[in-house]
């Protein structure tokens, strides 16, 4: 039998002393050294679990690009739910013909400031981000009707099928930019929580033992060739099978679903909140025109390393996974 969930308000710790334009306000000492001080201090509780909210945008997102992407509307589609932009390749997706060439520059836009943004805001990460996609989100997520795995109502951890990080963590930035109603996400324990209580009942010795398997390793070393010669096949380490894996083995199960504590966040319009989405379980339950950019964060990079998803992992395993 399974325990409704009890649910909380916010789930986010605001950012008080952070300011667009001028950053940090005052200037906070130690607030940009990659070693220490507020900037250490931030990563480490983005890390650990927590949102980092702010009621504002806290970079430039100028007006007239904000009121031509509330004109835009998206036809509905079980797979394309997003226009999204390609920093490194400058290329936009998603979007109908006669609006791509202006949408693209204002994505590209958009991907350059709050990069700057960021690398200001996580000084420990500055010069080792890598730059993932962006995108802008023009659909109401409440009653969409979408296959289980697509759902994005049910409690979930990232993991991209075409992207593999290989034990880097998944950085995400939204901004609400609906002039009117908020975004609104339940949110669960953070990932150093949830993996003791159930990746091994979702097969984690598995994919383990794939881990030491000489055929698993033969075959991600063919895969590399093929990438080598410019087929498109993702390089997945038994860390990023298991976590797509997971993905959607959180969303079939009842038990996850309907058990636990769960907050509820209301993010108001004209607000922006930085996560892991890959250690935050989290669903939205309703929302209509935001943005996102998507960074992976090397491990190298990370202020508590132990408690990124491979790491907590490993730890479960007695095994490296990537």
């Amino acid at each position: 039998m399974t325990t409704v969930a009890a649910v909380k308000m916010n789930a986010w710790v605001t950012v008080a002393d952070y300011h667009f334009p001028g950053g940090w306000q005052p200037e906070t000492p130690g607030a940009r050294t990659a070693g220490g001080g507020r900037g250490a201090q931030i990563c480490r509780q983005l890390e650990s679990g927590e949102i980092l909210f702010f009621n504002g945008v806290p970079f430039d997102l100028p007006a007239d690009d904000l009121e031509f992407l509330l004109s835009q509307t998206q036809s509905e589609s079980r797979f394309h739910k997003n226009i999204s932009y390609r920093p490194l390749k400058d290329a936009l997706h998603g979007a109908s013909a006669e609006n791509a060439q202006r949408l693209r520059q204002i994505m590209q836009r958009y991907s350059q400031r709050v990069t700057a943004f960021v690398e200001d805001f996580l000084a420990p990460y500055a010069g080792m981000l890598a730059l993932d996609f962006a995108s802008f989100r023009p659909l109401e997520e409440r009653g969409r009707d979408l296959p289980l795995h697509k759902r994005n109502d049910l409690l979930h951890v990232d993991a991209f099928p075409t992207r593999p990080t290989r034990g880097g963590r998944i950085l995400r930035v939204f901004t609400n930019i609906n002039p009117t109603q908020p975004r609104i996400w339940t949110t669960g324990a953070p990932f150093h929580q949830l993996a003791p209580r159930y990746a091994r009942d979702a097969g984690l010795e598995r994919f383990a033992a794939q881990s030491r398997s000489p055929i698993f390793k033969i075959r991600r070393s063919a895969t590399r060739a093929f990438r080598r010669l410019g087929f498109p096949l993702a390089d997945r380490s038994a860390y990023d099978r298991f976590m797509l894996h997971f993905h959607d083995w959180l969303k079939e199960n009842s038990d996850f679903q309907n058990s636990g504590a769960r907050m509820r966040s209301e993010f108001p319009s004209g607000s922006t909140w930085l996560v892991y989405t890959d250690g935050v379980p989290h669903a939205a339950l309703t929302g209509q025109f935001a943005l996102e950019h998507t960074y992976i964060v090397p491990p190298a990079a990370l202020v508590e390393a132990k408690l990124s998803p491979i790491r907590v992992l490993e730890e479960l395993a007695g095994v490296r996974l990537a």
